[in-house]
């Protein structure tokens, strides 16, 4: 309740208490009072007593924050998957709280809404009740007989890692994420009228018809009363109360707003305790019209729609709170969700915090929510005791639209059955990897699994893990290869990639670093702080309910592009669309990077779900600018896709070069081994040995690029050096046995040098292309004008934006640290780079379309104990490539993923050309 002061009077002052006292009466009467004895999150924490028996800061009493996990608070010890270190720690807790002397007579429940793992719990010296088992569920005890009103009550509670129940600690305590102790979800006192209603569980169906179970200690001679209000607080339709004999409230309404993903319209309801016009207590519930149903041989349907999961896997986990979170990071995690495009979450490999699920509720997600079991159940008396407090707690969201038994082996199938003693709404159980109950949920399938799937369709199909994005593979990588093969299934649901973020833990003895434990950790789309990965942007693309084809837009920038809806509810009419024709900054002038020459805005078509039409742009005739950018918002004014298309060509920007004003001729020096050109105050070194530059000098600076151009991937034997002056040029032809690679060089005054070469594939490659060298030590960043500023691969080619760009350099190891975007790697659609550097920064352009610039070669992750996600590369070089290579995850090779996964095919007779031009000015 509010803090209020009063000024006035003494008299005054006690006539308003005893106004405030009867007040406070009636509505403590009527409604249930939470009395909190712990925070409510991460960033509001209360200290209680605290002593830990082993590991860190043990064998004393201190004080702890609460809720939270004692490892991160500096006690006891960490452990990821196994138990290893003391697995019989256990936290001691103390705390003394009062109950307000008005209380007496009502019902006191104590709440802990999740503490790990088995929990004992003493008021006053007297235990509360029996042990509670299992770490991610709510659990309660009545203390009305142990509480005092007159003075401190004792809460005293012993929290064991290891269950005394073996079933409990193979379900949780040896699975796959970060093994934690204590009490890290809030704990608060629930004060009921004697009578009182205990729970309510609904079923509000699309059609309208509402039913609701209601738990309460009501007598006969009460009754029990329902009312709906919209969330703005206005009635809808009249009131309706539980019939004698019936064990639901029931009602029909018309008119109704249904709650899905894309219009999560939520209702409250309000029940009370009636004893003639007396209210005995009331609690309010909120609520959505809708129904999920699984069709078998069909689809999973919600409100009569046929939906498609586009989803993730969700762990709660925070790298300096451990499992304990809050509001904040439930809406970054939840809107970094929605960006990407997703409408479907998934719980693993446990239930939520309840505010999670709120928020989904509120903002818009399908939710499949997981009893804990990773690849091992708990027995079947630890299961059913454990379902029911799932189910109970989280039976009236309507973003719940799937419960999972387990995960991967970790099903006990003699429950199955036991959600639906308390979900009046049926809904559909499924075992997470299984073919069971008309689903095949498989995890981890490669392109071959997806394409016999397809031609043997049978189960609803809906992988509830796939995609493993361990360090920078899966996730975007060959997702759409996979999307487009699944989506012809005729029983397709969808899937849940793995997963959203990295899964890293702030370590004080580790010096505060983030550990990820290995290759078991770094498997999410965004870091441990929600740092994006280049996935993230390929998925948001991909996943676009807006579907543009890229390819649809030209140089010549088409007015009219084809576009599907591909939502589920929603119509066009309500996207709007922005564009902007646009001028970038090039390497030889200063100002701004980015100049909007014009821009519009528009309405989209009227397109219902599923259709196909045409979307008509306004643009200006004979647009001339650098690039076309198309943005989607919804009606919120969320970006839901920008597409951008190039509208200069590489030769266009080439051409447009200045002329270099200095007039000097070409003059060359040689001996046996070295070749030197000097024109415009540059001198070009050439190795007469290997034909390759050997270094530039500016008159000022020497510039270390050597090395080439050499075929990527292949051994090169001199066989002749020519220069020689051919009119008012001079040019550099070195000539390779056994190699298709043809290189010459053209130097003229008052223009760039240009470097033309040609080459011949015998064989598949997993790339294509020349290659130089530059040290790496003395690179400061880049800037470029292509597609960035995150690094490609070859089926991860969606997502970047065309434009200039500009980097520091980095070393970053995706997954293994966080800097992005990654400095190193393939950049797509490249027209010029700069690299700058510590001897003197210089540009190099190209007059080809769709090359590929290498920045060195990323280094692999220490833990990744395969090469599925460390490529191919030509060695630690700068490269302009034809063909990239691809890359795979932590369970497949690239070669398994799809067409877009392949190595790079030959090319027969038809050799690959290039022409790059280099400014060293």
């Amino acid at each position: 309740m509010a803090k209020i002061t009063l000024k006035s009077s003494p008299m005054k002052t006690i006539a308003l208490f005893l106004v405030a006292s009867v007040f406070c009466k009636l509505v403590f009467a009527q409604q249930t009072v939470i009395q909190y004895l712990s925070g409510t999150d991460k960033d509001h924490t209360v200290k209680w007593d605290f002593m830990c028996t082993k590991g860190r800061n043990s064998g004393k009493w201190s004080t702890i924050p609460v809720p939270s996990c004692w490892e991160t608070q500096g006690f006891g010890s960490y452990n990821y998957s196994q138990d290893t270190q003391n697995p019989d720690e256990q936290g001691l807790y103390k705390y003394n709280f009062k109950v307000a002397p008005q209380h007496k007579g009502k019902k006191i429940v104590i709440v802990f809404d999740a503490s790990m793992t088995d929990t004992e719990v003493k008021i006053n010296g007297r235990s509360a009740g029996p042990i509670h088992q299992g770490a991610f569920y709510q659990f309660k005890y009545d203390i009305t007989s142990l509480v005092q009103f007159e003075k401190f009550n004792l809460l005293e509670v012993t929290v064991s890692k290891k269950s005394t129940n073996a079933s409990i600690n193979r379900a949780e305590r040896k699975s796959d994420f970060w093994l934690f102790g204590g009490i890290f979800r809030p704990v608060y006192l629930e004060i009921l009228p004697a009578t009182a209603i205990e729970r309510v569980a609904i079923d509000a169906k699309a059609s309208g018809d509402f039913n609701m179970q209601v738990f309460t200690n009501a007598t006969t001679k009460q009754t029990v009363q329902a009312q709906v209000y919209d969330l703005k607080g206005k009635a809808v339709d009249k009131p309706f109360q539980l019939l004698v004999g019936d064990t639901m409230l029931r009602h029909h309404f018309t008119n109704i707003q249904l709650w899905n993903p894309e219009q999560p319209i939520l209702y409250n309801v309000v029940v009370s305790i009636k004893d003639g016009d007396k209210t005995i207590h009331t609690i309010k519930q909120r609520f959505g019209f809708r129904t999920a149903e699984l069709r078998e041989q069909d689809g999973f349907y919600v409100n009569g729609q046929k939906v498609i999961f586009k989803g993730v896997c969700r762990h709660s986990e925070w790298p300096e709170t451990g499992r304990t979170l809050s509001r904040s990071v439930h809406l970054m995690d939840i809107a970094a969700m929605k960006d990407m495009n997703m409408n479907a979450v998934r719980m693993s490999h446990y239930p939520p915090d309840k505010e999670f699920l709120d928020l989904c509720d509120s903002v818009g997600l399908f939710v499949l929510d997981e009893l804990t079991g990773w690849q091992a159940a708990y027995d079947t008396t630890i299961a059913r005791k454990l379902v029911k407090e799932l189910v109970i707690r989280d039976v009236n969201h309507p973003s719940v639209v799937i419960w999972d038994n387990g995960n991967e082996g970790g099903w006990n199938r003699a429950v199955d059955g036991d959600y639906a003693w308390y979900d009046p709404q049926k809904r559909h159980v499924i075992h997470p990897w299984e073919r069971f109950n008309g689903t095949n949920t498989k995890h981890y399938p490669d392109f071959k699994y997806i394409q016999n799937e397809v031609a043997n369709a049978k189960e609803v199909f809906f992988p509830t893990e796939f995609m493993h994005g361990l360090f920078d593979g899966g996730h975007g990588a060959a997702l759409e290869d996979f999307w487009s093969e699944m989506t012809k299934h005729p029983h397709f649901a969808g899937g849940f990639l793995w997963a959203l973020h990295d899964e890293g833990l702030v370590r004080a003895d580790w010096h505060d670093s983030i550990d990820v434990a290995g290759n078991r950790g770094p498997d999410g789309i965004v870091g441990p702080h929600r740092e994006k990965e280049g996935s993230y942007y390929t998925i948001k693309e991909l996943w676009s309910p807006v579907y543009i084809d890229s390819k649809s837009a030209t140089q010549n920038f088409k007015s009219s592009f084809e576009i599907e809806n591909r939502y589920f509810y929603t119509d066009l009419k309500q996207v709007k669309f922005e564009w902007k024709l646009v001028d970038f900054q090039k390497p030889w002038q200063t100002g701004t990077s980015v100049k909007v020459l014009q821009k519009g805005t528009l309405q989209g078509p009227s397109l219902a779900p599923g259709q196909k039409g045409m979307l008509d742009l306004p643009l200006p005739g004979n647009a001339k600018a650098d690039a076309l950018y198309l943005t989607a918002f919804t009606a919120k004014g969320d970006t839901i896709c920008t597409w951008s298309w190039a509208g200069s060509s590489p030769k266009t920007i080439a051409n447009a070069i200045p002329t270099v004003f200095l007039k000097t001729d070409v003059s060359a020096k040689e001996d046996a081994q070295a070749l030197a050109l000097t024109f415009d105050g540059l001198t070009y070194y050439f190795d007469k040995t290997t034909g390759y530059l050997q270094k530039v000098n500016n008159g000022q600076k020497e510039i270390s690029l050597s090395g080439g151009p050499a075929l990527a991937g292949s051994s090169q034997k001199l066989s002749q050096f020519k220069s020689f002056k051919q009119g008012d040029e001079y040019v550099v032809k070195p000539t390779y046995s056994g190699d298709s690679l043809q290189v010459t060089w053209t130097f003229r005054k008052g223009r760039l040098p240009r470097l033309e070469y040609s080459y011949l594939t015998k064989d598949t490659a997993d790339y294509m292309g020349i290659t130089f060298n530059y040290p790496e030590e003395k690179i400061k960043g880049m800037k470029w004008m292509g597609r960035g500023p995150y690094h490609v691969w070859k089926n991860r080619l969606k997502g970047p934006q065309f434009g200039v760009w500009e980097k520091a350099y980095n070393n970053t190891i995706t997954g293994e640290n966080w800097k992005y975007p990654e400095f190193k790697g393939w950049h797509s659609e490249m027209n010029w780079v700069k690299l700058q550097n510590e001897e003197s920064d210089f540009t190099i352009y190209t007059d080809q379309q769709n090359i590929y610039f290498q920045m060195l070669q990323p280094e692999k992750a220490k833990a990744s104990g395969n090469n599925n996600t460390n490529p191919a590369f030509p060695g630690n070089t700068i490269g302009f490539m034809h063909a990239i290579s691809a890359i795979g995850t932590k369970f497949q090779k690239a070669e398994v993923m799809g067409p877009q996964s392949q190595k790079n095919g030959r090319q027969g007779s038809v050799p690959l050309t290039g022409a790059l031009y280099f400014d060293f000015r």
